[in-house]
């Protein structure tokens, strides 16, 4: 059995106790259910934000415990004001060490989008999603049929929040709806769990260029994000990266400051051409 297989046979159990724990009607009842969202898609098209998208996770099922005394309130503010346009944080507890209760600890902190990432095979956890404080929520094509997908996708869109459908390969496309508005290729396996973000730049073509791309995992520096955005992704989700560092604000920092100085110097190239062809002229 596959790690993909072991996570999805240990959330069907995960999910059916917490329905007892916590049932709808309850969920119903917490101050985040009619609270607007913020929007995920659009922060990351803002001229003035990174595309990056700033993940809190504490370990994985391949390279065990990561950061696993972190702080989810104190990581996530430093990532907003180091410039991320997002926040992704991890709930699943037993392969990842997250829990439901750090995207409240999160939103109580932070104005931008957070997207809850987990194994979405439930309606209830999308409910769950809406009622801990959540804006959009990760389906994995390899998880859900294409009926399911849909079902959840209605339901997520009928409670305001948006969905960032995961795809591996161009048959997960072939589970996509006219519903799915933001598609993010995982550059992990997740039967072995290696990364390579050549996984996205084959992806790339065949996305339609009217949704939202966003490349997942393995993008380590400044020249990763300036390749994948030559082939139009707006969105880049990184988290071991920052996690693994013993300060990830400042390592998500330092990647956008990258950004930055990559524009300006393409900006003076720029005018430096346009000043050198005048004086031709």
């Amino acid at each position: 059995m596959n790690i993909l297989s072991q996570i999805l046979r240990n959330k069907r159990n995960e999910v059916d106790e917490r329905k007892q724990l916590y049932p709808i009607k309850l969920l119903e009842k917490s101050i985040y259910f009619n609270t607007d969202t913020v929007s995920l898609k659009k922060y990351l098209v803002r001229s003035d934000k990174s595309g990056i998208i700033a993940e809190f996770k504490t370990k994985s099922p391949s390279k065990g415990d990561i950061n696993p005394y972190a702080d989810v309130s104190k990581i996530s503010i430093e990532y907003m004001q180091a410039g991320a346009s997002a926040l992704s944080i991890l709930t699943d507890q037993k392969f990842f060490g997250g829990k439901t209760e750090h995207i409240t600890q999160a939103r109580k902190y932070n104005y931008c989008p957070i997207l809850q990432k987990d194994f979405f095979i439930d309606e209830y956890q999308v409910i769950e999603a809406k009622s801990i404080g959540a804006d959009a929520i990760l389906l994995i094509a390899n998880a859900l049929s294409k009926s399911k997908l849909r079902s959840m996708t209605m339901l997520a869109n009928s409670l305001d929040l948006e969905v960032l459908f995961e795809v591996h390969n161009k048959q997960d496309l072939g589970k996509m709806n006219e519903l799915i508005e933001i598609v993010g290729v995982n550059n992990r396996n997740l039967e072995t769990f290696q990364t390579d973000i050549q996984q996205s730049v084959e992806m790339a073509d065949e996305i339609p260029n009217e949704l939202i791309k966003v490349s997942e995992s393995g993008i380590s520096n400044a020249s990763d994000i300036n390749l994948l955005r030559s082939y139009g992704f707006n969105g880049f989700l990184i988290g071991e990266n920052f996690m693994k560092t013993s300060n990830p604000g400042r390592a998500c920092k330092d990647i956008i400051s990258d950004l930055t100085k990559n524009v300006s110097n393409d900006k003076l190239k720029e005018i430096t051409y346009e000043t050198e062809s005048l004086r031709v002229k």
